[in-house]
Parts: structure tokens; sequence; C-alpha cells
């Protein structure tokens, strides 16, 4: 079971976006979007029967003037979107996630996560975090670690929450599409290798992601953030020449109707272009490749209020659309 997408108003900034999309009982295929709510198969525009958005992707820089020209093109091979399911825009073969990366969303870990033998104040812990933040940031170093393509699931697909998951929580972020293999490049470079922008709520089980049989171990982020489903991603990828500031997006997330997440990427310590630039100095990006850019402040944790069944999370980000997903306790 799915949540419904969103009526067809004010789909994504722009002309058009692409999407995964299927008929009921069909494949999913690669589609061009309009921003009237109309879908052209690009299979068939493209000439390709296996053509997907991560090989559209990989000529990005030929695919775009063509994209261009098709959403102004009023041909009769439209269909309406309302008649098709919407899938993850993309599979990618890699997954850069990032953490720690919104300021005040860094606080409030800090402030949350207390080891059982500090009892310092708040105020002074707050300061700790804000110092911390403040040095990482003077040595150019985000924090950036590898998710798993597995984990990814529709904008609108159920979420199942895994009997053993303790404490679900949301992470709704701005995520930068490669559009080019990118390996050591610059931060003023680094934007003529984003094809576009989507979004993805980051799933998280607060109590795995700490070890208790090896505290000094650190943090296991295969465990508390890979299950099957808990990165749901899309609807569309917006292409980046319509987004015209990603450094000045809101980002919100409600939760059952009630705003529990709503903050501008302002508040990230790493812009965009500095996450991309800094994931290519290690790994070679490739086209389709996700860089998700961190999560800002009031998830579960800050609230006091983790994730259920029957919740639904409403993630949006400025110009990009808006996704819904149903949270489902695993069956015993």
């Amino acid at each position: 079971m799915s949540v419904k997408p969103e009526p067809v108003s004010a789909l994504f900034a722009g002309p058009f976006a692409l999407a995964t999309l299927s008929a009921p009982d069909g494949p999913a295929f690669p589609a061009l979007v309009t921003a009237d709510a109309q879908v052209l198969d690009l299979r068939a525009a493209f000439g390709d029967e296996r053509l997907t958005n991560r090989t559209l992707l990989e000529s990005w820089e030929t695919a775009l003037p063509r994209l261009r020209a098709l959403a102004g093109d009023d041909g009769p091979d439209r269909k309406p979107l309302a008649g098709f399911r919407v899938h993850a825009p993309v599979e990618p073969r890699q997954v850069f996630q990032s953490g720690a990366n919104y300021r005040q969303h860094v606080i409030d870990l800090h402030v949350a996560h207390r080891a059982p033998d500090d009892d310092r104040p708040d105020e002074e812990r707050r300061a700790e975090a804000a110092e911390i933040m403040d040095r990482r940031a003077a040595e150019d170093l985000p924090y950036v670690f590898i998710g798993l393509p597995s984990a990814i699931t529709g904008p609108y697909d159920d979420v199942v929450l895994p009997a053993w998951a303790e404490k679900p929580d949301w992470e709704l972020e701005l995520v930068a599409v490669i559009g080019r293999p990118a390996h050591r490049i610059s931060v003023e470079e680094a934007p003529e290798y984003i094809a576009g922008y989507t979004i993805a709520n980051d799933l998280t089980d607060r109590a795995t992601v700490f070890r208790r049989d090896m505290p000094q171990i650190g943090t296991d982020w295969l465990r508390s953030k890979n299950a099957p489903g808990f990165t749901p991603l899309g609807p569309w990828i917006v292409p980046a020449e319509s987004i015209a500031d990603p450094d000045d997006l809101r980002v919100t997330l409600k939760l059952n109707g009630e705003t529990m997440q709503d903050e501008s990427t302002k508040d990230m310590i790493f812009d965009v272009a500095r996450m991309v630039a800094y994931a290519s100095r290690t790994a070679h990006l490739l086209p389709g490749d996700l860089v998700l850019t961190g999560s800002p402040a009031g998830n579960g944790m800050h609230w006091g209020r983790l994730l259920r069944d029957g919740d639904v999370m409403e993630g949006s980000v400025t110009g990009l659309g808006v996704q819904r997903t149903r949270c489902v306790a695993e069956a015993s």
C-alpha cells in the first residue's frame, strides 16, 4: 500500500522534472513530467527501451537540451500523471549521507545524547557543540558516510518499521543528484556536476546508532539507517537550473499534519557545493549518485516522540515537491 501523491498543483519549480513511473501492473519507466502534470515516456522519446533515469544522467549534458525541447512540445503522446504510480526517481549506485550538518540540529542532538555521567547544564553542552561545529567548519571537514541503495523506497510507499527498531526517527534532507563523473573537484566546480535535486527522508533508529557492545567503535550506520525502505526518495529530480539557490530552500516535515521540522538550508554548516566537493575528495562520484546534505533540527529525539505504526510523514523542500509516507509496523 502507499499514500496517495499530492494534488497536481505546484508540483515543482521549473517547466519539467524527471520521474520514474509505472502504469497499473506495468513496468517502471523514465518519464518527463511537466509543470501541468502531464507525463511523457522517455523511452519512446529517446528511442531506447532500456533507458532509465540513471542512464539518462550518464549523458546529462546532451540529454538536458532534448528534455527542454520535449517539455515545450505539447505533443499527443502525453498522459495525465494521475494514472501512474510514482517510484523513487533514480536507482543510484552510491549514496553519500551527511551527518551533523545543520547547526541547530547538532546542538539539539548533542544535548539529547547526554552520557549517563554528564551532569553539566544544557547551556554548557550547547556551547560545547557550537564550538565543535565552528572548528569543523574552519577545518573544512564535513561528516560523510555511505548508505545503501537497497534502503531506498518510493516517495508515497509505506515505510515498514522493523520490530527491532526501538526508536525510529525521521530526517528530511535536500539531495544533490550527480550528473557527471566527479573526482577531486573543487567547491567552485561542484555545481557543474549536479544535475538536479530531490528529497530524501533518511530514517534512523536512534537506539542502534551507537554500539552498546563496543562503544569505542562509534556509530553503526548499517543497522541504524539501512533497513529496507528507510530512505523514501523523490518524488522528482528537478533540474539544477530550475533551483535558483539550493542554499536557501525550506525543508519541512509534518507528522500527522503537525510541523516537526521547518528550517532553511541556510542553517547548513557546509553548503551543497562543499558537501559534493568533499565527497569527491575520496570517492569517484558517478551519474545518478546521491549526496544527502543532512537534516535540520526537529527530529523525534528533540520532540520526545518517535515514529510508530500508522504515522504519516509529509516532507517537502522548496521547489522539489512533496512526499508522503505512512509507517507500518513489521508483521510479527
